[in-house]
């Protein structure tokens, strides 16, 4: 690392605002050596509680978001938040990038707040989340909230990166709590009401609950699924154990939480929910598999970029994209073969160092 970089992270981890900044400017922006900046990064990770918040637009994601921070700074604890927003197809920025959504906390220099444009990942997290999450770890944010863009399905790419994710829901007709099958219902550990003074409230909670339990009485019997519930246990007849599996803590059941974060009401009921979850993971053992699968999924996606990136370097090699289109369209060759001839070389490569 070169000593700018190096004195950069020595300036975050004594807790520079403005480091921690630039260091995030660097990792979005994929500047030349925020690899090594985010390397070096990860021994101070792991001590920050990451809650994802996601749900349809118009639920009231920022509001709620400005009330947990405000409710964590009255405990005394930092904030982190990251809002990954639509990208402006022009500059590539984030769209509704501004403050003006969480007014309550400005200028409280405990609670960092940064915008960041999706770039095109409609599921709302952009790549460059994952590591400005461990740069606010490392700095020493106690609580780290990701706000995503609410775009269906997709949005199921927060799992990746927090530790507990809450799905807001507007009180809504039916049809649209159908929508929730579509992924998000099984990503949520939590569901929150928003603007549960709204008529319709309590309708949307009651088919949540019913939602949940359908979903619940599917993955049981298997034992599978986000929050299944492994029912072998209640076909023994043997009571020593039964007697083990009263000692083992519950299997976690999505909870509903009604509020109104315009009013502040609810955030007391939503943060002893949080809180509740993120005691579960750490009893059961469930807060280590999530770390694990979040370094798989991560060493994946690093090398899935690299070898991106090697390949469109042997494209460029070999003539560059339209030449090698030109001599398909002139048959003297095919996709296939063209795949081969470019991945042969790297092939060789890793052949070569294994022997």
């Amino acid at each position: 690392m070169n000593p700018d970089a190096s004195a950069l992270v020595d300036d975050l981890l004594e807790g520079d605002h403005r480091a921690l900044a630039r260091v995030i400017t660097k990792i979005e922006n994929r500047e030349p050596g925020y690899r090594e900046i985010v390397s070096a990064l990860y021994d101070h990770t792991g001590d920050a509680d990451i809650i994802g918040l996601t749900g349809s637009p118009g639920a009231g994601k920022s509001t709620l978001v400005d009330k947990l921070a405000s409710h964590y700074r009255d405990q005394g604890l930092t904030v982190g938040i990251i809002a990954v927003d639509p990208s402006s197809p022009y500059s590539g920025g984030a769209v509704l990038g501004d403050r003006i959504r969480m007014t309550s906390n400005s200028g409280d220099m405990d609670v960092f707040f940064r915008s960041m444009g999706a770039r095109g990942n409609l599921g709302g997290l952009s790549t460059a989340t994952g590591d400005a999450v461990k740069a606010l770890d490392a700095f020493g944010k106690d609580k780290i909230l990701i706000e995503t863009v609410g775009a269906g399905q997709n949005e199921v790419d927060v799992v990746k990166t927090a530790d507990t994710v809450a799905v807001l829901v507007p009180p809504a007709s039916g049809d649209a709590i159908q929508t929730l099958k579509a992924g998000i219902l099984e990503i949520g550990d939590l569901f929150v009401v928003n603007k549960a003074d709204l008529e319709g409230a309590d309708r949307t909670v009651q088919e949540l609950r019913e939602m949940i339990q359908m979903s619940e009485d599917y993955t049981a019997p298997a034992g599978g699924g986000h929050h299944g519930i492994d029912q072998s246990a209640l076909d023994s007849d043997d009571e020593d154990d039964a007697e083990d599996e009263e000692d083992e803590p519950d299997e976690w059941t999505p909870r509903i939480v009604e509020t109104v974060a315009t009013e502040s009401e609810g955030i007391d009921d939503l943060v002893e929910t949080l809180r509740a979850h993120r005691e579960y993971l750490g009893e059961t053992g469930e807060l280590e598999r999530k770390v694990r699968d979040r370094n798989a999924s991560e060493i994946r996606n690093l090398l899935r970029n690299d070898v991106s990136r090697l390949l469109e370097d042997e494209i460029e090699r070999q003539g560059g994209i339209d030449e090698l289109v030109d001599a398909v369209m002139a048959g003297e060759t095919n996709p296939y073969e063209i795949a081969e001839e470019v991945i042969d070389p790297i092939e060789d490569c890793l052949e070569n160092e294994d022997t």
